[in-house]
C-alpha cells in the first residue's frame, strides 16, 4: 500500500497462510466455521426462531469503529455472523501490502468478541455467494455504503429480510491507523 508520504508497506510474511478447515480452537467455542457447516447450523437456529444478522469485511486491524459497528449489529437480532475476506480477497481489493494480519488471526480476533456468534471466511471479492448460502434475516453494512450498492441486498429483501446501515465512526479506519503508525515510527 502506498501512503500519502509515498512510503510503501511491505507484503506481510503471512501471505498464503490458511485457516483451520474444521471449527475453531476450543477456547473460542467453535465460533469459527467453514461456510457449509455454518449454513447447516444457521438453518437449525432459524427453525428455533432465531434472527440471523450478517455482516462482512476485511477487519484487518480491529479498531473502535469496528467494535462499535459489531456491537450495534448484534443488537439487531439473536445471532451475529461475520464473514471476512480471505487474504487473497483482501489483496485483490486493497493491494499487495494488505492484509496486515493473516486471515486466521483475523478470524480468531473477531471470534473472541462477545458480540460475535460465528465467523467464517470467503474467498470472493464480494460476499454475494456466502449471503446466498447463509440466508441472513438482516444484512448490515457501514453507513459509508450507499444502500443501492450493498451486495446481497436484493436477495435478503426478496426473502422478507432487512438491510440496515450503521453510521460510520468518523476518524476510525484501518488505513488511517496504518498511516498514524508510520508517522509515529518516522518521528521516533
Amino acid at each position: 500500500m502506498r501512503l500519502s508520504s509515498g512510503r510503501s508497506i511491505p507484503v506481510p510474511e503471512h501471505a498464503g497462510r490458511r485457516p483451520q478447515e474444521k471449527g475453531s480452537q476450543d477456547a473460542l467455542g467453535n465460533k469459527i466455521l467453514p461456510s457449509d457447516e455454518l449454513a447447516r447450523k444457521l438453518s437449525a437456529h432459524r427453525k428455533d426462531g432465531k434472527r440471523i444478522v450478517f455482516t462482512n469485511g476485511c477487519f484487518d486491524l480491529l479498531h473502535v469503529g469496528h467494535v462499535r459497528y459489531l456491537q450495534a449489529a448484534k443488537k439487531l437480532g439473536n445471532l451475529l455472523v461475520v464473514a471476512i475476506n480471505s487474504d487473497r480477497s483482501v489483496r485483490a481489493l486493497k493491494g499487495e501490502s494488505r492484509p496486515i494480519q493473516a486471515e486466521q488471526d483475523r478470524l480468531e480476533i473477531l471470534a473472541a468478541l462477545e458480540c460475535v456468534d460465528y465467523v467464517t471466511l470467503f474467498e470472493e471479492e464480494t460476499p454475494q455467494r456466502i449471503i446466498e448460502l447463509l440466508q441472513p434475516d438482516i444484512l448490515v453494512k457501514g453507513g459509508d455504503w450507499p444502500r443501492e450498492k450493498i451486495v446481497g441486498r436484493e436477495e435478503v429483501e426478496s426473502r422478507g429480510g432487512k438491510v440496515v446501515t450503521i453510521p460510520y465512526v468518523v476518524g476510525a479506519s484501518t488505513t488511517g491507523l496504518i498511516q498514524k503508525i508510520f508517522r509515529s515510527s518516522s518521528q521516533a
